[in-house]
């Protein structure tokens, strides 16, 4: 409990939702696993944040839902992480060049 976690992926075809103000929700997937996000930040989120597009979310889990207080949109592959990368080629989710 308390610990800062970053969570890299897919933002999940079909799944962000609006919440209160700024607030809002959305899954993000690595193709095999999927983890319920809620944003809880004061910003807008990116320009480039939209389904099926990579994004890094920086946060803690609570109750079982990832809360998060900072979202990066991915627009090249040095934005995400080389294990997300790897996780996203090895389920077919993910192809070089993709979103650049």
């Amino acid at each position: 409990p308390g610990e800062v976690f970053r969570l890299g992926g897919l933002v999940a075809q079909g799944s962000i939702r609006k919440g209160e103000g700024v607030h809002f929700y959305f899954d993000i997937t690595d193709g095999a696993n999927t983890v319920a996000v809620k944003y809880i930040g004061t910003d807008l989120p990116p320009d480039l944040f939209e389904e099926g597009q990579g994004t890094i979310a920086t946060g803690r889990f609570s109750d079982g839902l990832f809360e998060a207080t900072e979202i990066l949109a991915k627009h090249d592959e040095t934005y995400m992480p080389k294990e997300v990368i790897d996780a996203l080629k090895e389920q077919g989710v993910y192809q070089a060049g993709e979103g650049s």
